[in-house]
């Protein structure tokens, strides 16, 4: 299979710019049978005995502005994850002439790359100079990194994230979260509808295309999640009473697949670089509500995966019916092909 298989044409025109407002005013496509909604009917899509999972990661204010401490040159420094200590993957703009040895003054933090590693990414040791913590210095110096098609400022930026956000690690939004409400959460609950949450902390490949040509040759890279044991006891009795497992987002299907045994979810804190491809056969994840993709992205191979050529066919419906398309747009619900 080819990254152009599960390429589409996207006018400029439909990618979102601005949230909607309320966010559960959002359109939501119900792919089978290709009625049109609005988010807050979601409960009326489901059935009692259903458990939506959501995805609780809250974006961490990870878009940073310095100087080289040397040369006095301005950067710009998007941080990717935490991985031991004070130890950060980040990517640096401009990344010409940055190499191990490099100091970055961050008003605030002091950056010291340490090493350069595959894709663009480099390690570095982030030190405050301000006596803050290193988070709470981020909090403070950082900006939400908004998605590269996103052209226009985001007046509030709480509304990149979802009502669920707690703990801070994501560097993006999971973004089919963000069309929920209070009113919709209830709404859930008084249909007889469960809900349960993971975590999972997007990171690099919602920043990256495929840039190979068969997607077999792609390597994602490796993100954190972690499962509740409540979250996974849910998910054993609702498979054991014939209710089904809808997921909210892509990093929602990833992280329950990748914890997966065989027979039942495990709890527990993993890694996940599971790329999901046509072929893959589901073991958890029944029903999917998630936004409409970026064109030959991982996202959309799972789509293919998930739907079958149907994927298309959705696709070509919300492009004909005005959908709002990526992290600000609009929303599908889609069923496992059997």
């Amino acid at each position: 299979m080819q990254t152009s298989d599960f390429s589409y044409l996207l006018p400029e025109e439909a990618i979102a710019q601005q949230p909607v407002d309320p966010r559960d005013a959002a359109r939501l496509l119900d792919t089978r049978d290709m009625t049109d909604h609005t988010f807050r009917e979601l409960a009326d899509l489901l059935a009692p005995g259903d458990l939506v999972v959501v995805n609780k990661t809250r974006v961490r204010a990870a878009r940073l502005r310095g100087k080289k401490l040397e040369s006095g040159g301005a950067v710009e420094v998007l941080l990717l994850r935490n991985t031991t200590g004070s130890e950060w993957e980040a990517l640096i703009k401009p990344a010409r002439r940055v190499r191990p040895g490099v100091a970055v003054d961050l008003g605030g933090l002091m950056a010291m790359v340490t090493a350069s590693l595959p894709d663009g990414v480099f390690e570095l040791d982030l030190i405050t100079t301000d006596g803050a913590s290193v988070e709470q210095s981020i909090a403070r110096l950082g900006e939400t990194p908004l998605p590269p098609y996103i052209r226009e400022p985001l007046v509030d930026a709480e509304r990149y994230q979802t009502v669920f956000a707690e703990r801070v690690g994501s560097a993006a939004a999971p973004t089919a979260g963000l069309h929920f409400t209070e009113r919709v959460v209830d709404s859930l609950t008084d249909r007889g509808i469960d809900l349960a949450a993971v975590e999972l902390e997007v990171g690099l490949d919602t920043f990256r295309p495929i840039g190979v040509e068969a997607i077999t040759d792609h390597v994602m890279h490796s993100e954190r999640y972690a499962i509740p044991p409540e979250t996974a006891a849910a998910i054993t009795r609702t498979r054991q009473t014939g209710g089904r497992v809808v997921a909210v987002g892509t990093t929602v299907v990833r992280s329950l697949e990748t914890a997966f045994d065989g027979m039942e979810v495990t709890a527990g804190d993993g890694s996940s670089d599971l790329f999901i491809t046509p072929g893959y056969r589901f073991g958890v994840v029944d029903l999917l509500v998630t936004n409409f993709h970026v064109p030959a992205s991982t996202l959309v191979v799972m789509m293919a995966a998930f739907m079958g050529p149907a994927w298309r066919t959705a696709y070509a419906h919300a492009l004909a019916r005005g959908y709002r398309f990526l992290s600000f747009g609009d929303a599908m619900l889609a069923e496992r092909k059997s």
